[in-house]
C-alpha cells in the first residue's frame, strides 16, 4: 500500500522516469557501443592472422606444419589470404570443419549494417564459420582475409554487453538517486511548504499569522508563493469586511426597523395635511406624501437587506418620463428650484417600461444624488442629462453628467459595498445596493466613462425577462 502510495507521489514519479530515462539513453548509447565491440573484435583478428602470415611471408621454407597450426591457433583463424599486387595468396591454411555460412566485408560496411550484423549475431547462438574480408594495415596488401568461428565472437559480444549493462545500471540508480535528492529539496519540499501554509490558512482564514511569507529559492515556486499571499491577504480582508458588515447590518435593522415606525407616524399627518384647505399645502402634500412612503418601502427593504433577503422586483407598466420628472423633483432639481445643478430629461413622454418602479426610483434616484454631489463638490455649475430609450432587445436609461469623474480607486471597486464610494464620508453602499436591484430585473447598471469631462452610468433592463415574468 505504502509504495503504491509512493509511486504516485511526485517524488517517486519523478525518480521512475529518471531512471527510465537513464536506462533508455543507455540503450542508445549500448547499440552502437555493441557494434563497435564487434567491429574492434574482428579487426583485432585481421590484425593477428596478419602478424601470423609474415612468418610465412618472411621465410616461407622455415614454416612448418606444426608451426603454421600454431600461428594459426594463436590468431584464431583457420585460413588467411592475403591479396597483394593483384595477386591472391592462400598464405595459412588448415582444415574447415564445416562450410562457410556468412561473409563479412568490413571495407565497405556501414553504421547501420554494423549494427545489424551486431544484433544478428547475438540473436542467433550456432557457433559457425564465418568469412571476414578487411584492409590490411601498415599497406600490408590490397585485402585480407581470414575464416574463423563466429561463436568466440559471440561470447564476447555477451560479456561485454552484460557489463554496459551493469555499468548502465550503477549510473541509472546513482543519477536518480541524485537527482531525487535534488528534487526533494528544490520542488517537494517547498511544495510540502506550501501545502502545509494552505492547510493551516484553511483552519484559520481570520489569523493573518497564517498567511504564507514567500522564501521559494525556484523562480516559478516563488511566484506562486507571492499569487497565494495576495490571494490570502484579499481573502482576509473579504472575511473581516464580511464579518463587519454582517455586524453593522444587524446594527442598521434595528435602526430602520424603528425609523420605519417614526415614519409610519409622519405619513399619517401627512395623510391630513392632503385635505388642506391651503393651495400651496394641497399641492405639497403629495409630494410629501410620495417622499414619506419611500422612506417607508425603504427601511423595509433595509430590513430585507440585512436579511439578505432583497425583495424580487414587482414588475408594472409605467411611464420613464414621469419617473424621471419624479426623481428630479424629489432631488431639488426641477425648473424652479434654485442652485448651480440643473437637470435635462430626454426621454420621450410616450415610452413604458416593465419594471419595479419603486426600485428603479431607488437606483436613479441614487445615480443622480451622487452626480449632483460630484457637481457641488466641484463649487461650479453643471448640468445632469437623464434618457431612455428602448431597442428591440431592452430598454434603457443613460444618467451623464458634467462633473469631475470618478477617481481611479473608485472605477476599480466601483459596485462593490464599502469600497466603491467617491467621496469622503460616503459608505459606498448605493451603487452597490443600486447594481443589485438592476441584476433582479435581469439587467446590468454600467459604466459607459468617467474621465475630466463627466461620468455617464446606463441601466439596461431586457425585454425578454419582462416577457418571461409576464408568462
Amino acid at each position: 500500500m505504502q509504495r503504491g502510495r509512493f509511486l504516485h507521489t511526485l517524488s517517486g514519479r519523478f525518480l521512475l522516469l529518471t531512471v527510465a530515462f537513464v536506462m533508455l539513453t543507455e540503450v542508445l548509447i549500448f547499440v552502437p557501443s555493441v557494434a563497435r565491440f564487434r567491429l574492434d573484435f574482428l579487426d583485432a583478428r585481421l590484425k593477428q592472422a596478419q602478424i601470423a602470415s609474415l612468418a610465412q611471408l618472411a621465410a616461407p621454407d622455415m614454416v612448418s606444419p606444426e608451426l603454421e597450426a600454431e600461428l594459426l591457433k594463436n590468431a584464431e583463424v583457420y585460413n588467411v589470404v592475403l591479396r597483394r599486387d593483384q595477386v591472391r595468396q592462400l598464405v595459412l591454411s588448415s582444415t574447415i570443419p564445416s562450410p562457410i555460412a556468412g561473409t563479412y566485408d568490413l571495407r565497405e560496411a556501414d553504421a547501420w549494417g554494423l549494427i545489424r550484423d551486431a544484433f544478428a549475431a547475438l540473436i542467433d547462438d550456432r557457433d559457425q564459420v564465418i568469412r571476414v574480408i578487411g584492409q590490411p594495415v601498415q599497406e600490408g596488401g590490397i585485402l585480407i582475409e581470414i575464416t574463423m568461428q563466429s561463436g568466440p565472437m559471440r561470447d564476447a559480444m555477451i560479456d561485454y554487453g552484460l557489463r554496459i549493462l551493469v555499468i548502465s545500471a550503477l549510473i541509472s540508480v546513482v543519477t536518480a538517486m541524485l537527482l531525487f535528492i535534488a528534487v526533494q529539496r528544490l520542488i517537494v519540499v517547498p511544495i510540502r511548504r506550501v501545502v502545509k501554509h494552505m492547510q493551516a490558512y484553511a483552519a484559520a482564514p481570520e489569523d493573518a499569522r497564517s498567511i504564507i511569507q514567500p522564501g521559494a529559492r525556484v523562480v516559478e515556486l516563488f511566484v506562486a508563493e507571492e499569487a497565494l499571499q495576495t490571494m490570502q491577504t484579499q481573502l482576509t480582508q473579504a472575511l473581516r469586511q464580511r464579518e463587519r458588515l454582517a455586524q453593522l447590518g444587524s446594527a442598521v435593522a434595528k435602526i430602520a426597523h424603528d425609523l420605519r415606525n417614526i415614519l409610519t407616524t409622519a405619513q399619517l399627518f401627512a395623510d391630513r395635511i392632503e385635505g388642506s384647505a391651503d393651495p400651496a399645502v394641497a399641492r405639497a402634500a403629495p409630494k410629501l406624501v410620495g417622499s414619506i412612503t419611500r422612506a417607508v418601502n425603504l427601511c423595509e427593504a433595509t430590513l430585507a437587506f440585512g436579511k439578505a433577503e432583497e425583495a424580487p422586483p414587482r414588475l408594472t407598466r409605467f411611464a420613464l418620463r414621469a419617473l424621471l420628472e419624479d426623481v428630479v423633483e424629489g432631488e431639488g432639481l426641477g425648473r424652479d428650484s434654485p442652485g448651480a445643478v440643473s437637470a435635462v430629461i430626454d426621454a420621450p413622454p410616450v415610452l413604458t417600461l416593465r419594471a419595479d418602479v419603486e426600485q428603479l426610483h431607488r437606483v436613479i434616484s441614487n445615480l443622480v444624488r451622487n452626480a449632483r454631489q460630484a457637481i457641488e463638490a466641484t463649487g461650479g455649475e453643471g448640468t445632469i442629462e437623464l434618457a431612455g430609450g428602448e431597442s428591440d432587445s431592452e430598454w434603457w436609461v443613460r444618467i451623464g453628467d458634467t462633473g469631475p469623474g470618478l477617481p481611479p480607486k473608485a472605477r476599480e471597486h466601483l459596485f462593490a459595498a464599502f469600497t466603491g464610494s467617491a467621496r469622503a464620508g460616503g459608505t459606498g453602499l448605493g451603487l452597490a445596493i443600486a447594481a443589485e436591484l438592476v441584476r433582479g430585473h435581469g439587467g446590468a447598471l454600467e459604466l459607459l466613462r468617467s474621465d475630466a469631462e463627466g461620468t455617464v452610468f446606463v441601466i439596461r433592463l431586457p425585454k425578454a425577462a419582462a416577457r418571461q415574468e409576464t408568462a
